[in-house]
């Protein structure tokens, strides 16, 4: 079980230090720039847009950057959540991809992001 706060946040540069050690949802693609921010904030979890993974894997970027930094992210589906709008991504988001620390904390690709969260705030 997790005691993290869960913030939704539309654009992760909406984090600050204040939120280290929560879990973020947000509506940010999940490139390099976004990781940067999730990076100074750093929550125990990031949630990002995948943004159609894109030429080189740029919308997935930050995942591997903050893996690196021992911070877990994932995106969700952008054909499942609005980009911009941390709310649809919580709502109606479906994991797309994951790096290894968010694996270990049990998110799966394929599934809903919010089933998941509440299996995680309540295991």
């Amino acid at each position: 079980m997790t005691t993290a706060a869960l913030r939704i946040v539309d654009s992760i540069t909406e984090l600050g230090s204040q939120d280290a050690g929560c879990i973020a949802v947000s509506g940010s693609h999940g490139g390099i720039s976004s990781a940067r921010y999730a990076l100074a904030a750093r929550p125990v979890l990031s949630v990002f847009n995948d943004a159609g993974v894109g030429r080189d894997g740029a919308g997935i970027a930050a995942l591997g950057f903050l893996q690196q930094h021992g911070l877990a992210a994932c995106t969700v589906a952008h054909i499942s959540a609005c980009i911009g709008q941390a709310r649809s991504s919580y709502d109606e988001g479906v994991v797309s991809h994951t790096n290894p620390l968010a694996s270990a904390m049990g998110l799966q690709a394929g599934k809903p992001l919010a089933a998941q969260l509440h299996t995680l705030f309540q295991a």
